[in-house]
């Protein structure tokens, strides 16, 4: 891996680990609180979707327009709905509305020593192993 990769790859992560923390994300009382649509429904997380979705838009856009320059871009095909597939986002989902986190906040949290994030993280981390161990989850 180059360097200038790494410059970039840590430049993404810390911009997209300040958005999480600016939006308020890093949270997990305002997931839950998104999560809680018959309760007292938070819909801050449905602007910080909407505010990825254009960023992403804006980026693909950028993308297609220098797709000429040997850029190595994932395949546009899409893969189909499978078992795998569902079950997968089921556990993602669960976890997600129980811990209030997903990786991202997750891992963002670590830095603020929270101790909910670090038993999160190391869950996480036990299931990934698992998943690629028993399941091929790496293929």
């Amino acid at each position: 891996m180059k360097e200038g990769q790494l410059v970039l790859f840590f430049v993404a992560g810390g911009l997209f680990g300040t958005g999480l923390a600016v939006s308020g994300m890093t949270d997990p009382a305002r997931v839950i609180g998104f999560l809680d649509v018959f309760g007292a429904w938070d819909p801050a997380l449905l602007f910080v979707m909407a505010g990825a979705v254009g960023v992403y838009g804006l980026g693909m856009l950028i993308l297609c327009r220098v797709k000429n320059r040997n850029l190595k871009l994932p395949s546009p095909t899409s893969s189909p709905i499978d078992r795998p597939l569902v079950i997968g986002a089921a556990i993602f989902g669960v976890g997600w509305g129980l811990g209030g986190f997903c990786p991202g906040p997750a891992l963002a949290n670590l830095g603020a020593l929270r101790i909910e994030a670090l038993l999160f993280v190391a869950t996480m981390a036990i299931g990934m192993v698992l998943a690629q161990r028993f399941f091929g989850a790496d293929r």
